[in-house]
């Protein structure tokens, strides 16, 4: 892995399944611990064969120890995050994947956020049988990711989604993506 590869993006569900796929993430850094990514105007497809463009820039860091990963939005009205509880990612030849455990946290531009899904967690729960310490993890790593966002901390540092929309700019003009 380099910075300026393209990688697609599977999200897969506890079954196994795969639930979601992107075409393209553009790895910005690399870290021990975790990548940033960026994509913009992406083909997303979902289990059910349909699939949508996203519309603005989206700054993604996957994480090797932690479960969760995080998107930074930057729409036209601001700064968002969509943050799912999820596997550490795996690298798959040219995919990076995760399984996805249904939580999320939503971050609004105003700082507020929201924990969404938890009746989709519970169902999932029961219908795929999670083991126990699956939901130990889930709620520590969901509490974790509220202290960062609390915090500012990691990608919820405006500065640091600054430097990654600047570099993946930068990739751009130099042709690289």
């Amino acid at each position: 892995m380099k910075i300026g590869e393209k990688y697609k993006i599977h999200c897969y569900k506890h079954n196994g399944k795969i639930y979601q796929a992107s075409e393209e993430a553009v790895v910005l850094d690399i870290f021990d611990d975790y990548i940033v990514c960026g994509n913009n105007m992406v083909t997303v497809t979902e289990t059910d064969g349909r699939s949508y463009k996203t519309k603005e820039l989206a700054i993604i860091f996957f994480y090797k120890h932690n479960w969760f990963n995080v998107i930074a939005q930057l729409k036209k009205y601001g700064l968002f995050y969509y943050c799912n509880i999820a596997t550490p990612y795996a690298i798959d030849g040219n995919v990076i994947k995760y399984i996805d455990y249904d939580l999320d946290l939503r971050v609004f531009p105003d700082g507020g956020y929201k924990i969404l899904d938890n009746n989709e967690y519970n169902f999932h729960k029961k219908i795929m049988n999670y083991p126990p310490e699956i939901d130990v993890i889930v709620k520590k790593e969901l509490n974790k990711l509220i202290e960062m966002k609390k915090n500012n901390a990691g990608p919820f540092n405006k500065d640091v989604i600054e430097k990654y929309h600047n570099k993946y700019n930068e990739l751009k003009n130099y042709g690289i993506i």
